[in-house]
């Protein structure tokens, strides 16, 4: 299994998520941009699962290379009980997620949606790519609960 990089993120709590130091397992999910369609389901849906999560075991962290500000507002909206994660240091760069798109022809760079596994001992137990929206929470909970 690989080890998950050292990254930081600053979160909508006001606290800092440093991967070299987790504590606990975590689900930590990857979102193109705060405030739009596909995101809002994702962290309504990941919400509907968060004491699902906790039960067993796992912290829960969204995150995206928004602005804090723009996370909080979002965090604000969808009334998250979780915290959203900002990447001001281009940290998720080293995770591969960060890909070229292309939308009307026109090319630009933006986070591939991806959800990782992570324990104790920072080891990716799974890693999602190209995450499709609808039931991924579910699926996501259903592969921890397993394994637990």
């Amino acid at each position: 299994m690989k080890k998950f990089p050292k990254i930081k993120l600053l979160l909508t709590n006001g606290k800092e998520f440093e991967s070299s130091k987790i504590k606990n397992s975590i689900v930590l999910f990857f979102y193109p941009k705060a405030l739009t369609g596909g995101c809002s389901l994702e962290v309504a849906d990941f919400q509907n699962y968060l004491n699902k999560f906790k039960k067993l075991g796992y912290d829960l962290i969204g995150a995206s290379k928004d602005s804090v500000e723009r996370n909080i507002k979002f965090s604000d909206k969808y009334k998250l009980k979780y915290p959203l994660g900002s990447d001001v240091d281009q940290d998720i760069d080293k995770l591969g997620i960060w890909i070229e798109k292309s939308m009307y022809g026109k090319k630009y760079f933006g986070i591939n949606r991806s959800t990782f596994i992570i324990d104790k001992n920072r080891k990716i137990l799974k890693q999602w790519n190209k995450v499709k929206v609808k039931g991924h929470a579910e699926e996501v909970y259903n592969f921890c609960k397993d394994i637990n």
